[in-house]
C-alpha cells in the first residue's frame, strides 16, 4: 500500500504526506529509484514520508536490491537439509531477524561485505522457542511459513505467532501429512520438532506456504510432489533450478 500510494504521488500537484508507512527496505529502494528518475521524495524507511509532485521523471539506471525474502528462504533450505550455503549481492541487515533467529537454532551464520554464510554439520539444530512477525525491522511474515518448516524436524518446542496476516498458517494442514506435529490456535502454532518428515503429496495455497513445502520436501524421506506451483512461481524464479545447483534432488513436472 506504502508503494502504490508513493507511486500514485509523485506525479501528483502539491505534497503528499504518508504517515503509518512502510519502512521496509524495498521502500527506500523504491524511493531511491523515483529520485534517481527525477523525483521527489524524502522519508522513506521511516513512518512518515513526504512527496513533492514532479511534471515529469527522466529514464535512469539502476540496479535494484537483492530479494530478501528469496535469500532468506535459500538459507532457511541449508538450515533444514543440515547444508552448508553462501549468498552474495544482499545487505545483511535486513536479513538479521532471520540470523539471529537461525543462530538460536544452532546454525552457525557468518557475515563478510555483501555476503551471508551458513554452515549446520550434521547434527540436529534445537528448536527456536519463539519466532513472531512483526513489521520490518522484526521477522518478516514472508519468512514465517519457511521458517515454519525448519521448526517440524528440530529438537524442541517452537511457538511461532502470526501478527501482521489472518489465514496464514494453510501449509500447516499440509506439513502435517508429512508428518509434522503442529497445533494451531488463533494466531499462534506450536510445532514439535520430529525426528523425520515423510514424502506425501501436498498442495501450495499461497506464495510463502508452498515454498515451505518445497523446503520440507527437502528434507523427508521418500518423495514429495508439491501441486499448486504458479503460487510459488509469483515469488521465486525457477526455484527448482536454484535448489538443484545447491544439490536437492528436485524437477518441474
Amino acid at each position: 500500500a506504502t508503494e502504490n500510494l508513493i507511486m500514485a504521488s509523485v506525479l501528483t500537484k502539491g505534497e503528499t504526506t504518508i504517515v503509518n508507512a512502510a519502512k521496509e527496505p524495498e521502500i527506500v529502494d523504491l524511493a531511491n529509484f523515483i529520485n534517481a528518475m527525477g523525483g521527489k521524495i524524502s522519508g522513506a524507511g521511516s513512518g512518515t514520508i513526504k512527496i513533492e509532485g514532479v511534471t515529469t521523471l527522466k529514464g535512469c539506471d539502476y540496479s535494484p536490491i537483492a530479494d530478501r525474502i528469496v535469500g532468506g528462504t535459500i538459507l532457511i533450505a541449508g538450515a533444514i537439509t543440515g547444508g552448508n550455503v553462501e549468498i552474495s549481492g544482499i545487505n545483511p541487515e535486513h536479513l538479521y531477524s532471520l540470523t539471529s533467529k537461525l543462530g538460536e537454532n544452532g546454525c552457525q551464520v557468518d557475515v563478510k561485505n555483501d555476503r551471508i554464510k551458513l554452515v549446520v554439520g550434521a547434527r540436529r539444530l534445537k528448536s527456536v522457542p519463539t519466532i513472531e512477525t512483526s513489521p520490518y525491522p522484526g521477522f518478516p511474515t514472508d519468512l514465517q511459513a519457511p521458517m515454519l518448516a525448519l521448526q517440524t524436524v528440530c529438537r524442541g518446542t517452537s511457538v511461532v505467532t502470526e501478527n501482521l496476516y489472518e489465514t496464514r498458517f494453510k501449509h500447516v494442514a499440509e506439513l502435517r501429512k508429512m508428518g509434522a506435529n503442529i497445533t494451531v490456535k488463533d494466531r499462534c502454532a506450536v510445532v514439535h520438532g520430529v525426528k523425520n518428515l515423510s514424502g506425501a503429496e501436498v498442495f501450495a495455497e499461497d506464495l510463502r506456504g508452498g515454498a515451505s513445502l518445497v523446503l520440507a520436501g527437502l528434507v523427508a524421506s521418500g518423495y514429495t510432489t508439491v501441486f499448486g506451483v504458479p503460487h510459488i512461481d509469483r515469488g521465486y524464479f525457477k526455484i527448482e533450478e536454484r535448489l538443484s545447483s545447491l544439490g536437492a534432488n528436485i524437477k518441474r513436472e
